[in-house]
């Protein structure tokens, strides 16, 4: 394991899930929160196939990542960090949906509709891409899917999982690492990939744009 002690880490993103990953996984590191000032991402609206979501999701980790160089600007770090995750149901063969944050307004009703027609008794996959920049401006990128198998529950569980405003705001209307581990009955892959950066994959990224670094 690469020892980033006293390196300076830049985390693009807005994420406290991200950033106490991240700080697990280094926490003698000097890591600073510095997320893109452009809030609008590519939108995944018109495409539905597999390949169509990863090079659209590994895209927008790779804007994100430019742009929070742009706005360091004369600022020095060792490692430059953003992440995208998704999820991803196939409500038929090989037409797929993105599941982003629920509207606002009305979120409940648009949570329960994806329980009820793309979670329970099914699987979906939770897909993220890393990329990191490393002090001589090199770019390392990861692309990691994880598959979650959600067992059948009542319509009552469900309401009362949204009474407990767990999944406002949260990407595919639910949190994994908290009470929405409730409905999950298998997951194939990384845990971490779920709740927002792939930690074994991540830290491989590092290794390698250390590496680069060092050479």
């Amino acid at each position: 394991m690469s020892d980033l002690s006293g390196k300076t880490i830049i985390l693009g993103s807005r994420s406290p899930q991200r950033r106490e990953l991240l700080e697990r996984l280094y926490p003698e590191a000097r890591i600073e929160i510095l997320p893109p000032d452009d809030p609008e991402e590519l939108s995944f609206d018109r495409i539905h196939s597999l390949e169509g979501i990863h090079q659209q999701i590994q895209r927008i980790s790779r804007l994100k990542n430019e742009t929070v160089a742009r706005q360091c600007k004369g600022q020095k770090y060792d490692y430059l960090l953003t992440a995208d995750t998704v999820i991803v149901v196939e409500p038929t063969n090989n037409h797929y949906l993105v599941l982003g944050q629920p509207p606002e307004m009305d979120y409940a009703a648009t949570v329960k509709f994806w329980f009820g027609n793309y979670y329970l008794g099914k699987s979906h996959q939770a897909i993220s891409a890393v990329t990191i920049r490393n002090r001589n401006q090199k770019n390392f990128e990861t692309l990691v899917t994880t598959t979650v198998q959600m067992q059948q529950a009542s319509s009552a569980l469900v309401d009362w999982y949204l009474q407990t405003d767990e999944p406002r705001g949260k990407a595919g209307g639910y949190a994994i690492q908290g009470l929405g581990n409730l409905f999950v009955s298998q997951i194939s892959g990384s845990l971490s990939n779920v709740v927002g950066l792939p930690m074994f994959e991540t830290q491989e990224l590092f290794e390698r744009a250390a590496d680069q670094t060092a050479g």
